[in-house]
């Protein structure tokens, strides 16, 4: 029976681990297994005691585990830096988002806008606070749909429910029927370097240190690229 790696990890890097992790499995022998949730909830699973053999999530978050050694500092590396993008059904009207004048202009100009909740993701959260600096809060709760993007948000964006929507760009590229129209813009800008670490007492402490070490592997950048990641400090 071959090794199991447990993984905790946002959706952000899902795409490129569809692509990365059969080759691990083939290279190893091991077999990784990822629980995907939204960050909000992986969180209080570990908060409750919860332990994967592998956390992926934003470094900032990274740090703050390492410091209560939840998280290995010797067995860490970056993913990628994930901008945050605005995304629609493909074949809509052309938006202006370029400046953060033509954003407001176009979020207050939508029938329905889509992003994550506030307590569920970095974005959602980015989101709300954005909403609340743009002086636009209170229109903009009439009218949003607040799912993630892999939890009902892109069915919005391909049905047409909302005219579009603000996710991590590695969850809305490479999408059928859901075109990305830009990042969002100075000012309101919102990036996030994504990263992987072994947990601290993992009884695959070593495969799970050779995993880590392939996710951020030089090698392995360009399919990172291929689904929505700039590199590490971009």
């Amino acid at each position: 029976m071959p090794t199991e790696i447990h993984l905790m990890s946002g959706y952000a890097p899902k795409t490129g681990f569809l692509r990365l992790m059969p080759d691990f499995e083939q290279q190893t022998g091991c077999k990784p297994i990822v629980h995907y949730n939204v960050l909000g909830v992986i969180r209080e699973k570990i908060a409750a005691g919860e332990r994967p053999d592998i956390l992926i999530m934003p470094a900032g978050l990274l740090d703050g585990y390492a410091k209560q050694n939840i998280v290995r500092d010797d067995a860490r590396s970056a993913l990628g830096t994930v901008r945050t993008a605005i995304a629609m059904k493909t074949g809509g009207t052309a938006l202006d988002v370029a400046s953060l004048e033509s954003f407001r202009a176009a979020l207050l100009a939508a029938r329905a806008i889509a992003h994550s909740p506030a307590t569920a993701t970095p974005s959602g959260a980015h989101c709300a606070k954005m909403m609340e600096q743009l002086g636009i809060a209170e229109v903009m709760a009439k009218k949003t749909i607040c799912k993630p993007a892999l939890e009902g948000g892109l069915q919005a964006l391909q049905s047409g429910e909302a005219d579009f929507g603000i996710y991590p760009k590695s969850e809305v590229v490479n999408v059928d029927g859901v075109s990305v129209v830009g990042l969002l813009p100075p000012g309101v800008a919102f990036d996030n370097v994504y990263g992987a670490a072994a947990v601290v007492g993992s009884a695959v402490a070593e495969p799970a240190a050779a995993l880590v070490r392939f996710l951020g592997a030089p090698e392995n950048r360009q399919v990172w690229a291929d689904v929505g990641f700039d590199p590490p400090g971009s």
